[in-house]
């Protein structure tokens, strides 16, 4: 079984920075893709950025295109979303989310098999 857990937010100031975590485990991850999304209250969950464990291109919502950071850690299958001058409009809760059967729909929420229960953030003006 796999399980996705979230870490890392919590309450910043308008231009500060967070790193999320999310640590995968249950399966030996390859190829697959690993990515973040987020949903605002009362919004539709949103990409945010994608990556692949077994390298290849890296994908960003063009909101967050030269302030957010996707990596991962291979050796402790750990996937990093570095975010840097966040916005108030940045707030919401942030998911980690891995699809198995590589598809190349990446920022469509629905492609992802699994789920982390995702981690709140919140930037105050």
């Amino acid at each position: 079984q796999v399980q996705l857990v979230e870490s890392g937010g919590g309450l910043v100031q308008a231009g500060g920075s967070l790193r999320l975590s999310c640590a995968a485990s249950g399966r030996t991850f390859s190829s697959h893709t690993m990515s973040w999304f987020r949903q605002g209250l009362g919004k539709e969950r949103e990409f945010v950025a994608a990556i692949r464990w077994g390298g290849g291109p890296i994908y960003y919502a063009d909101f967050v295109k030269g302030r957010f950071t996707i990596s991962r850690d291979n050796p402790k299958n750990t996937v990093y979303l570095q975010m840097n001058s966040l916005k108030p409009e940045d707030t919401a809760v942030y998911y980690c989310a891995v699809n198995l059967d590589g598809s190349s729909t990446w920022n469509r929420p629905q492609i992802y098999d699994y789920w982390g229960q995702g981690t709140q953030v919140t930037v105050s003006s």
